[in-house]
């Protein structure tokens, strides 16, 4: 049966990957692949380290050849090695880290946070770290630390994100950790890209030339221009009438002011002289007046000298 044969394609994959994970830990086992040519069955081991995978002398990488041909069935095997380019993006060595730092007795919480910011500012779009085992007590216990978007169910979730397992052996019991990383270079399919609109140049042929018209830019400032200029001359325009109505309204105010003034001079001057009349017939009464009192004076004047004159006569 074809389905029995995956089975057991998985079966020796997944025990020549547990195999090299448990040779190569030290040198920080980032993962395998396995090609199968016409010259034999090709093994590319990703390493952080290449030079521990490969020993003093090539004596790493011949023993390992030969256990892969001897205890896993494969014919003619040629263990390749190669350098993990960004070691903060592979989950397995990421797993691997987090064990050793528990191991050392750091607290989980300070090495989740740990990993995720060396994951996350290494490019990663997300990143998901699970502790679960005895790690606050007696009883079993899950902590889940995330950062940055994740893909976690569907299609993206098994092709884009990256898985890595490890166990550490603790006082208290095993440790199980999960790494999951989504790649900083993955497109998910959902994403949608909005491109520019390119804007093309329109030409108007005349009879004699051919000439561009310029920009929507270009005729924008130009139009946006003339309305400034013609608003600035209509207001200008305005300003100038509004000077002259002010203008005319001063003048028609001081017209108005001097007539008032002229028409209120003649009724002073006849009062005045209504006044000067009623003044005038008086004067000449006092006039008169003195006029008589001398009249009488005098005549008194001229009786006396002729009283006199008698009585100097019967006097004699």
């Amino acid at each position: 049966m074809i389905e029995k044969d995956f089975v057991t394609e998985g079966l020796k994959r997944t025990r020549i990957d547990e195999y090299l994970e448990s040779e190569l830990e030290r040198a920080g086992y980032g993962g395998m692949e396995i090609q199968v040519t016409p010259l034999g069955t090709m093994v590319i081991v990703y390493a952080e380290r290449p030079g521990m995978v490969i020993g003093r002398g090539g004596k790493t990488v011949r023993s390992i050849t030969q256990n892969l041909k001897t205890g896993y069935g494969l014919e003619n095997p040629q263990v390749e090695v190669k350098e993990v380019d960004i070691p903060e993006l592979n989950p397995k060595i990421m797993a691997h880290k987090i064990a050793a730092m528990l191991q050392r007795g750091m607290h989980f919480r300070r090495v989740a946070y740990t990993a995720l910011r060396r994951i996350m500012g290494a490019g990663a779009q997300g990143v998901e770290v699970t502790i679960s085992g005895k790690i606050r007590g007696s009883r079993s216990a899950c902590a889940k630390f995330s950062d940055g978007y994740i893909k976690k169910c569907g299609e993206p979730s098994i092709r884009f994100v990256r898985h890595g397992f490890a166990t550490v052996q603790l006082k208290p019991g095993v440790l199980g950790i999960n790494v999951r990383i989504m790649p900083p270079d993955v497109v998910l399919p959902d994403k949608v890209d909005i491109l520019p609109v390119e804007i093309e140049e329109t030409v108007v042929e005349n009879s004699a030339e051919v000439e561009a018209t310029p920009d929507k830019m270009d005729t924008v400032e130009s139009v946006v221009e003339e309305i400034v200029e013609e608003a600035a001359e209509e207001a200008e325009e305005i300003i100038e009438e509004i000077v002259e109505d002010v203008k005319e309204a001063v003048e028609d105010i001081s017209e108005a002011i001097e007539e008032a003034a002229e028409k209120a001079e003649p009724e002073e001057t006849t009062e005045e002289k209504e006044a000067e009349d009623e003044k005038a017939p008086a004067e000449d009464v006092s006039k008169e007046e003195t006029k008589s009192e001398q009249a009488e004076e005098a005549a008194n004047k001229t009786q006396e000298p002729e009283e006199t004159a008698d009585k100097a006569d019967e006097s004699k």
